[in-house]
């Protein structure tokens, strides 16, 4: 059965997601607005409750049982995960891409229950996303911790590069970046070695550069922590990956780890789609040379290998990191994927959890190549209430917008440079803006994300379009180029309520379906409500509670997958269902 959480205030006492628009005294410099009104001039739209429920099929057929967890353990768009160990305390995050606030940090005792506690990226001034796609901006992200600091090294993809964020509370306030120009290309990770010395490890062209699609290297430099500079000349130490005579593609996404006296270096290979797989390489010096494991260990994490018809089918698994407990057990965390049909899934990458165990010197994931698991034995660590807002499972969560910011979850298009919303009186309200969903400003828009193949998401509305073109409801969204939105608005002077559609970069924002909207009483909410299953999305209102009325039924949802928006090359994040206000010039 599914559990339902209601968010209320007192959760949100250690939420940082919008802190930036609290207080006046903010470095960020961001406009404050009267409190219980987003605006004095203007439409603006009010919404009172926000409600979430997933429930897949999956976990009925595969429950947990006594002693188990359920994966993914992070459900929905969580991508490129990474992790680690402070005491008995365990850190997580993953990218966002050009999503504000951006990286967030989650918090655990056993790896299994995760409250998220801020944001990395949780100011406007630290990172600028103006103008980019949503599959740009912040890629994999790694994190460490070494002498009281934490460290995330992050690649801002077309604004700025790789650069160095650090807090010595994880929940922050984080650090404005500094950036780190000598070191190109991807996915940096920092290593702390036990001689004192520093190292900057990351993907990048090989020397003499690509020779074929997909060609990369791996390279480690020494790094200078008081300074936060880089020191000497860099090494490469992988061409292309285990075995260049193969032309394996996109080794990325490095950690190294020191266990026993030797170097272990992990990466992802084989690109993000259905090909992707983990690694292992070794060196008895922190330099190299590396030395790939063995097959059958390598790749020590695969599904390419599996029939894609199999029964809820976990695939294009790898980007790894892992970890020794406290009591000695080691566990990693990869990306996956749970396609509804032959590749096809709107829920994203998401953060899966097994154990590892030790062969022959080399570590390898337990059934790394057998069908990954949904239903797995909890880690030997102790026993941790589930959190507030679930991460895995079937759920249902309620937001009831009472309290003074917004939960961390909740996430806006690229990094917003005005205040638009508040919080008052039980409600959120946002300011109707002329940016809108089909071009790459910075929309009214909060949406959170789509966690489940079967969901559902609703909300209640209040909203008057002054004039043609005003339009607010709620927005099922992939990106720039995919989405459908179901707003308020008014067509020929009456108020409508409509169903856009946008399919691509050919493509421009079409009205699909719409319906006279009636009589609304005056002071009462207009109810939209958005359901999910696998490739098909429904669209419905009500001005009476619980009474829907299709807006639009049986809508192609394959167009907000992954593969129906650009293929996992080009497209890196899942859906996101939000609220969306937008004023007509």
């Amino acid at each position: 059965m599914a559990t339902i959480h209601t968010v209320r205030g007192p959760m949100r006492t250690t939420a940082l997601l919008f802190a930036a628009f609290i207080t006046l005294s903010t470095a960020a410099g961001a406009q404050s607005a009267p409190r219980g009104a987003a605006s004095t001039t203007g439409p603006v739209a009010r919404f009172d409750w926000y409600a979430y429920s997933g429930h897949d099929s999956v976990y009925d057929a595969h429950p947990a049982g006594k002693g188990e967890y359920l994966n993914p353990i992070f459900s929905g768009f969580y991508p490129d995960p990474a992790i680690k160990r402070v005491g008995n305390d365990y850190y997580y995050i993953s990218s966002t891409f050009a999503y504000f606030p951006g990286i967030p940090i989650f918090r655990s005792k056993d790896l299994v229950n995760w409250t998220q506690i801020g944001n990395v990226i949780h100011r406007p001034e630290q990172l600028k996303f103006d103008s980019l796609g949503m599959s740009r901006g912040v890629f994999a992200p790694t994190i460490n911790f070494h002498d009281g600091t934490f460290y995330v090294l992050n690649t801002c993809v077309d604004c700025g590069g790789n650069y160095l964020v650090t807090a010595t509370n994880p929940a922050g306030p984080w650090s404005n970046p500094t950036w780190i120009p000598e070191v190109g290309g991807i996915d940096p990770s920092i290593f702390f070695d036990d001689d004192g010395k520093t190292y900057v490890i990351n993907n990048d062209e090989p020397i003499g550069g690509s020779t074929y699609q997909g060609h990369r290297a791996i390279w480690i430099r020494e790094f200078d922590v008081a300074a936060k500079k880089v020191k000497g000349q860099p090494t490469q130490i992988i061409n292309a990956g285990v075995d260049i005579t193969q032309k394996p593609i996109w080794i990325e996404g490095p950690h190294i780890y020191k266990i026993n006296g030797k170097y272990y270096l992990s990466c992802a290979e084989g690109g993000t789609a259905v090909d992707h797989r983990q690694v292992v390489f070794r060196a008895d010096n922190v330099l190299g040379p590396y030395t790939p494991a063995p097959a059958p260990i390598n790749p020590i994490l695969t599904q390419r290998l599996l029939d894609p018809k199999r029964p809820f089918p976990i695939t294009s698994s790898g980007h790894a990191d892992f970890l020794q407990t406290q009591n000695g057990e080691w566990w990693g965390i990869f990306l996956a994927t749970r396609p509804y049909d032959d590749d096809y899934y709107n829920t994203g990458r998401e953060t899966f959890l097994l154990p590892l165990e030790w062969k022959d010197g080399w570590p390898t994931f337990i059934a790394g190549r057998e069908p990954i698991p949904y239903a797995v034995k909890k880690p030997n660590l102790p026993a941790q209430p589930a959190p507030a807002i679930p991460t895995h499972g079937n759920f249902a969560v309620r937001e009831e917008f009472n309290g003074s910011t917004l939960a961390p979850y909740w996430m806006m298009l690229r990094t917003p440079h005005e205040k638009w919303y508040t919080l008052g009186g039980g409600a959120l309200t946002m300011r109707a803006r002329p940016d809108d969903l089909a071009g790459k400003g910075q929309p009214s828009f909060v949406g959170r994300r789509q966690q489940h193949m079967k969901a559902s998401f609703s909300t209640a509305m209040h909203f008057t379009p002054a004039k043609d073109g005003d339009r607010a409801g709620l927005v099922a969204f992939q990106s720039e180029l995919f989405f459908y939105a179901m707003t308020v608005t008014l067509a020929d002077g009456k108020p409508v309520i409509q169903v856009e559609r946008r399919s691509g970069a050919n493509d421009t924002p079409t009205v699909i379906a719409s319906k006279p909207l009636g009589a609304v009483g005056a002071g009462a909410p207009i109810y939209l409500k958005i359901d999910a299953d696998g490739p098909r999305y429904d669209f419905s209102f009500a001005t009476q509670r619980n009474k829907w009325q299709p807006v639009l039924e049986n809508a192609d949802g394959k167009m907000l997958s992954t593969k129906g928006a650009g293929g996992a090359g080009a497209n890196f994040t899942g859906v996101v269902v939000g609220m969306y206000a937008h004023a007509a010039p």
